[in-house]
Order: C-alpha cells, then sequence, then structure tokens
C-alpha cells in the first residue's frame, strides 16, 4: 500500500472546520479505509476527500501520493487537480447561469439563434425538422454524438482549431434522437455551451469564469490555463500530474481532455479548470446557500437561478434526468450512493477521477479529487465514489 498522510489536524487550523457542533464525526474517518483500498488495488495513486456540512467543512485528508513519475511525491491537502468534465458544472454553467439570470439567453432559445448554421434532428422516416433548444444542450437531451474523433479532426484541421470543431459540432455530427426525449452525454453539448456564451459575451469562457465566478468568490487556486498562467515553481509544484505522454512525462498543468487541450487550446465548454479541495468546498457552500456565501457576500447567482439550475426540466422526458450542467436523477447519478436525497441531490464526475455531490435538503457536499490517470488511464473511481457517499451518509445523516 502507498503511503497515507492525515492531515484532519492541520486542516482544522488552517480553513475552520467544524470540531465543536456537537455532531460525531468520527465515522468519517472509514473513508481512510475507502481511499486506501482505491489506492492499492491501483485505481488511482492519491486523493484529497472534502466533505462539506452547512457552511463548514467538517473532513480533509490527503492521501496517498501526488505522483509517481518522474518522481515518487507526497500528495498534500491543496494540491491542484485537473477537474475535467467537473469543468462542465463549475467552470462553464456556473457562468452560463448568469446569462440566463440575466435574460441575455433563454432555455428555450433555439442554438442556431446564435449558431446560425446549427442543424436540426430530421426524422428519418419523415423528414421532420426539429431544432435544439439550448435546454437540450445543457441536459446532454440533445442527441449531440459524444465525442469527436480528436485524431481526425486534428489531420483534416490542425490543432488549436475551435472554429473548425464548432462548424463540426454544428453541422456534422450525429443528432442521435428527438431532442428532449433521451439522455446522450455528450462533451459536444457543452463546447456548444461555451460557443454560445462567447457569442452573447465577446469573452472566452475561460476569461469569463476566472472574472465573473472564480474571482467573485474568493478562489484561490481555479483557472485554465495553470502551466501558462501560473509563473512561481511553487504554484506549479502543486499540480498534480496526470497521464504519461511518449516523451514519457506526464501532463502537468496541461488539461488532460484530448478534446479540450488540441482541438480547443484549453478554453473549453468539456473540461480545462483546475482547482482545488479548498476551492471546490466554497462553490458548494454558495450554491447550498443560493448562490453566494452564507453571509450572503461573494454572490454569483440568485437563490432563483441556483433553484432554476438544480431543478430537473419538466419540459424533458423523465428518462432523461439531467438539471442544468448537473446530473440529478440519470443513469450516471450512482455516484450520490444510497443514503443522501434522492430528488434534491446534484452531481458530477471527471475523467482523471474528481467528483462533487451535492445534497441541497441536508446541506452536504462530498469532494474527491483523484487523478486515476496517473501514471497510465487505467484505474476507476466509480466503486469509490459509492462507498465515499454512503459513509458521509450513514455519518452525517444516519447517525446524526
Amino acid at each position: 500500500m502507498r503511503h497515507i498522510i492525515s492531515y484532519a489536524a492541520a486542516a482544522a487550523m488552517l480553513f475552520g472546520l467544524a470540531s465543536c457542533s456537537g455532531q460525531d464525526y468520527s465515522g468519517l474517518d472509514r473513508i481512510d479505509d475507502v481511499v486506501a483500498k482505491a489506492i492499492a488495488e491501483g485505481n488511482c495513486p492519491g486523493a484529497v476527500v472534502a466533505v462539506v456540512q452547512g457552511e463548514k467543512t467538517v473532513f480533509l485528508r490527503a492521501y496517498g501520493n501526488s505522483s509517481v513519475v518522474p518522481d515518487t511525491v507526497a500528495m498534500t491537502a491543496d494540491r491542484v487537480f485537473d477537474l475535467a468534465s467537473l469543468s462542465k458544472c463549475v467552470g462553464t454553467t456556473l457562468s452560463f447561469m448568469q446569462l440566463i439570470e440575466q435574460g441575455k439567453v433563454s432555455l428555450d432559445d433555439l442554438v442556431s439563434k446564435y449558431i446560425p448554421e446549427f442543424a436540426p434532428w430530421r426524422d428519418s422516416l419523415t423528414g421532420e425538422a426539429v431544432d435544439i433548444t439550448v435546454r437540450d444542450v445543457l441536459t446532454h437531451s440533445s442527441g449531440l454524438d459524444p465525442y469527436p474523433d480528436v485524431p481526425a479532426c486534428v489531420e483534416r484541421f490542425g490543432e488549436d482549431c475551435p472554429d473548425s470543431l464548432m462548424h463540426h459540432i454544428a453541422t456534422e455530427s450525429g443528432r442521435n434522437f428527438r431532442p428532449g426525449t433521451d439522455f446522450m452525454y455528450s462533451c459536444l453539448n457543452f463546447v456548444t455551451v461555451q460557443n454560445i456564451l462567447q457569442a452573447v459575451t465577446g469573452c472566452r469562457l475561460c476569461d469569463y469564469a476566472q472574472k465573473n465566478v472564480f474571482d467573485v468568490l474568493g478562489l484561490k487556486d481555479t483557472r485554465y490555463w495553470p502551466k501558462t498562467s501560473l509563473k512561481s515553481e511553487k504554484d506549479l509544484a502543486k499540480i498534480v500530474p496526470t497521464e504519461v505522454q511518449e516523451d514519457g512525462l506526464p501532463l502537468l498543468g496541461e488539461v488532460h481532455d484530448p478534446l479540450a487541450r488540441l482541438l480547443n487550446a484549453g478554453n473549453s465548454g468539456n473540461a480545462g479548470v483546475f482547482s482545488t479541495a479548498e476551492d471546490l468546498a466554497k462553490i458548494a457552500v454558495a450554491i447550498m446557500h443560493g448562490g453566494a456565501m452564507p453571509d450572503g457576500s461573494h454572490r454569483i447567482l440568485a437563490p432563483e437561478t441556483v433553484e432554476l439550475m438544480t431543478t430537473v426540466p419538466e419540459q424533458n422526458a423523465p428518462e432523461v434526468g439531467r438539471a442544468l450542467g448537473w446530473d440529478s436523477s440519470s443513469s450516471h447519478a450512482h455516484i450520490r450512493g444510497s443514503i443522501l436525497s434522492r430528488d434534491r441531490c446534484i452531481c458530477h464526475t471527471g475523467y482523471t477521477g474528481t467528483s462533487m455531490v451535492i445534497d441541497l435538503d441536508r446541506q452536504i457536499a462530498v469532494i474527491i479529487l483523484a487523478h486515476r490517470v496517473h501514471p497510465d488511464d487505467v484505474g476507476s473511481m466509480a466503486a469509490t465514489r459509492r462507498e465515499i457517499a454512503d459513509v458521509v451518509g450513514e455519518t452525517l445523516i444516519l447517525n446524526e
């Protein structure tokens, strides 16, 4: 078993963890065994786990190693992780919901209003055309293909080709079912959301999110493109590496997702955000408190907008099960475990091994930052996520 490091005592001093509220948090210690098993089975070299209750981080621990290639370095609780598709929530969705709140975009708007060449779905038997709406792309009910053939796109368009990528999605990607009737998780949906935001605001997504979400919340280590934006070697050393490349070195500070890295040069609606457990805990607190910190400061969304974002749209078929930008009750929502709320819980995963679950009824959030793709893309965090969610549920709900 790789070395396991506990930072519970230090975290209590650094991050104001709740320890005297009268609730017994000792049951959360079982998370140690769950993560130790994941490390021992080779599912990840290390991880950071945070649990939030109300406005307090009640658990924050680091496990295993931050890297094993080229050197073995112990994990610490302040490490910065590639969030992968969790970026869809904390970067793209929180930014885009501001446009909806401001009336600049409507969920009923057709995507073609902002991307004129965006093709509709067509019934192969009748020829009927049905336009795809903003709601459809936000809830993965558009029917767009899940992912592009990145090597083929690079060969055809070259690297750093955001305009060609959007043209390909708009005119050539498959439309697999009538919009709003089914669920198909697709990174292309959130590249589309990105392009709508950029058309409306005139800003790159990465710049908009930094100014209007990350900086407003006072996040210290959340950003796109850390490799180029961070100048200090000390800050760069906080980033955990991901998959080893052909040169024998892992990616460090560059988004792992090939679409985001090669086609969108790191500014992408589907991936690209890097963050820490502490910063994600602040995001969770803001969401659980109606879009701002508990004292009403650092507001990014109005309470009504948060309610809209976290509600499954009634316009979609029941089997879709997705809220706006977040999962709620789709076939992917198993990461919430068996105890956290069935109806008022949002969640999402990231391919690299990250995940976030927010129980809105109980005001509980579970944040797991792991890099299962280091040094190789072989590990799985699926069982670990469910087990940790259940440990949290048993400790904070069943035993309260």
